[in-house]
C-alpha cells in the first residue's frame, strides 16, 4: 500500500521519542511567544516583559513537518481505514473537547477582551471545521487543527482508494495548485477562489509535504537494501517543489527554516540527537498536545488577572508558564492517556470479537 519499503528494524527501534522530544520544544516555543510577544502586543501591560520571543510562533512550521511525519507512518502501518480513524480520534478529541470546555469556563467567567465567544460558538468548535462557517475559535490556536483535520482528511482519502503509494503524485498536484495560486496573485493581479485554498490547506502543504518526505528517507536509512532509486527521485522532486513553494510564497529565509527543521526532524527520527533524550524534553513532549490546546487564553486571563493585582510581568508570565504545565500535566495523565487506552482497547476488543479479525491501531 505504500510506497515505502517496509522497515527491517524492529518499530521500538525507530527513536520517535526524539521527534516527541522536538514536537515538545516546538510547543513550548509557541507558549513563549503568546506570553511575551503576542501578549504585549493585544493587551499592552503598563511593564514589559524583560525578555521576548517573537519567532516563537515558528514552532507551528514545525509542529505541521512532524505532522506529516507522523501521519504518513500512521496510515504505512494501518491494516484497515477504521483503525486510522480510531488512532486519531483517540489521539486528537478527548483533550481538544475537555480544552474547549476549560477555556470556554474560564473566558466566560473572567473574560478576555476580543475572545468570547457564545456557548453555541463553542459547541461549533467541536468538530474542528468550524472556520468553514465563519464562527470564531474558543481559542485561536485551533486554526492549526483546522489544518491538520483537512490534512488527515487528504491523506485518509488518498489511503482508502488505495493511492498511498502514489502520496507523490498527490503532493506534486497539490504543490502545483499553490504555484498556481501564487502565479496569478503575483502576475496577473487575479485573487483565485479562496474556498479551494482553504479546503486544499494549499498554504501549509508544503510543510506536511516535507514531513512526508522525511519519514520515507527514515525508512530507506533504516532499510538500506531495499532498491529505492525511483522512491529517491521522488522524494528529492517533492522536497524541491516543496521548497520552492515555501520561498515563494513566504519568502527565502522560510525555505531555508524549513529545510533545517526538516534535517532535524529526519536526525531525531534515525536517534541521531542525543541531547533530545534528556528526560525533561521527554516529558515535555509528552504533554505537548494538552500544552498547545489549553495555555494562550486560559494563561492570557490568569496574566491579567494577576497584573491587574499589580504583580511583575516577568512573574506572571512565569507563573502562567508554570500553571499551564501543570494543567497539561493533568490533562494527560488524568484525561488523554485514560480515554485514548480506553477507545482503543475498545476497538480492538470489538476487532477481537467472533467473525473479525484482530487489528491493531
Amino acid at each position: 500500500m505504500s510506497s515505502t519499503p517496509p522497515s527491517t528494524a524492529p518499530a521500538s527501534s525507530v527513536r520517535l521519542d526524539q521527534v516527541d522530544a522536538l514536537r515538545g520544544l516546538a510547543a513550548l516555543a509557541v507558549v513563549l511567544f503568546h506570553y511575551t510577544a503576542q501578549h504585549q502586543k493585544l493587551f499592552a501591560p503598563v511593564t514589559s516583559a524583560s525578555f521576548s520571543v517573537p519567532w516563537g510562533y515558528l514552532g507551528v512550521n514545525l509542529f505541521f513537518i512532524i505532522s506529516g511525519f507522523v501521519i504518513f507512518m500512521t496510515l504505512d502501518r494501518c491494516r484497515q481505514p477504521m483503525d486510522f480513524v480510531v488512532s486519531r480520534f483517540s489521539r486528537l478529541f478527548p483533550s481538544y473537547w475537555l480544552a474547549i470546555a476549560l477555556t470556554f469556563a474560564v473566558v466566560s467567567s473572567f473574560g478576555l477582551p476580543g475572545k468570547e465567544v457564545s456557548a453555541w460558538q463553542a459547541a461549533a468548535n467541536l468538530l474542528m471545521l468550524h472556520g468553514f462557517a465563519h464562527v470564531p475559535h474558543v481559542d485561536g490556536v485551533y486554526w492549526t487543527l483546522e489544518v491538520e483535520m483537512l490534512f488527515y482528511i487528504a491523506m485518509f482519502t488518498l489511503y482508502r482508494v488505495g493511492r498511498l503509494s502514489a502520496v507523490h503524485r498527490a503532493i506534486a498536484m497539490f504543490l502545483s495548485l499553490r504555484l498556481i495560486y501564487l502565479a496569478c496573485a503575483q502576475f496577473l493581479s487575479i485573487d483565485l477562489p479562496w474556498i479551494f485554498h482553504r479546503t486544499l490547506f494549499l498554504s501549509t502543504a508544503p510543510w506536511f509535504a516535507l514531513g512526508i518526505c522525511v519519514r520515507q528517507l527514515t525508512q530507506l536509512a533504516a532499510n538500506s537494501h531495499a532498491p529505492a532509486t525511483s522512491l529517491k527521485r521522488s522524494i528529492t522532486g517533492s522536497v524541491l517543489l516543496a521548497l520552492l513553494c515555501i520561498g515563494w510564497g513566504e519568502g527565502w529565509p522560510m525555505a531555508l527554516l524549513a529545510t533545517v527543521f526538516a534535517v532535524l526532524v529526519h536526525a531525531a527520527a534515525l536517534g541521531r540527537l542525543p541531547l533530545l533524550r534528556w528526560s525533561l524534553l521527554g516529558w515535555l513532549g509528552a504533554i505537548s498536545y494538552p500544552l498547545y490546546l489549553l495555555h494562550e487564553n486560559i494563561g492570557w486571563v490568569l496574566m491579567n488577572q494577576m497584573l491587574a493585582r499589580g504583580m511583575p510581568t516577568d512573574l506572571t508570565i512565569a507563573l502562567a508558564l508554570a500553571f499551564s504545565l501543570a494543567l497539561a500535566h493533568a490533562v494527560t495523565h488524568m484525561v488523554e492517556r485514560p480515554a485514548m487506552a480506553a477507545i482503543r482497547r475498545r476497538w480492538t476488543l470489538r476487532q477481537s470479537s467472533p467473525g473479525r479479525s484482530a487489528h491493531s491501531v
